[in-house]
């Protein structure tokens, strides 16, 4: 049986992106989103809201986009797939484990005025190669899709 991993998310940043770099050069950053769910409850039909809280890691140049644009309570959709972290705790040597979406896709929401300014000022970046700073400066446009080829369509 096949299997899908699938996620779609629109929030809010609950706290300002921290870009980190491994060891080899890839930029990291975590952020958390509050996604709200609005329903009318039918018994009191009473207006009710629900706040789920989502931990979401991006890498790459999208990480390095998040640190620079985004900030706490800034509107973003991301798209990506669920992992699943699985750790021993060290005080207590009980198994733990956390759900998060891997962002596969990023797109910023709205203005930079609705989160009261944009990013903030960045952590140096290690070393590179020329080429990485020829491109730095390159502007970053996704490409345009002409469509699903015949391939693409999963039916």
């Amino acid at each position: 049986m096949a299997s899908y991993n699938r996620v779609i998310l629109v929030g809010n940043l609950t706290r300002d992106p921290e870009v980190r770099y491994t060891p080899s050069g890839t930029a990291v950053t975590d952020l958390g989103i509050a996604v709200n769910r609005s329903w009318t409850d039918r018994q009191t039909n009473e207006r009710r809201e629900e706040t789920t809280f989502v931990d979401v890691t991006v890498w790459g140049r999208q990480a390095e986009v998040a640190g620079e644009y985004l900030a706490k309570g800034r509107q973003v959709l991301i798209e990506g797939r669920l992992q699943m972290d699985q750790w021993e705790d060290r005080q207590t040597g009980q198994k733990r484990s956390r759900l998060r979406v891997v962002a596969e896709n990023m797109v910023m929401l709205g203005s930079r005025a609705d989160a009261g300014g944009g990013g903030r000022p960045q952590q140096q970046r290690p070393p590179s190669s020329p080429a990485d700073d020829f491109y730095a400066d390159a502007p970053q446009t996704p490409p345009q899709d002409s469509g699903p080829a015949d391939d693409d369509i999963p039916f």
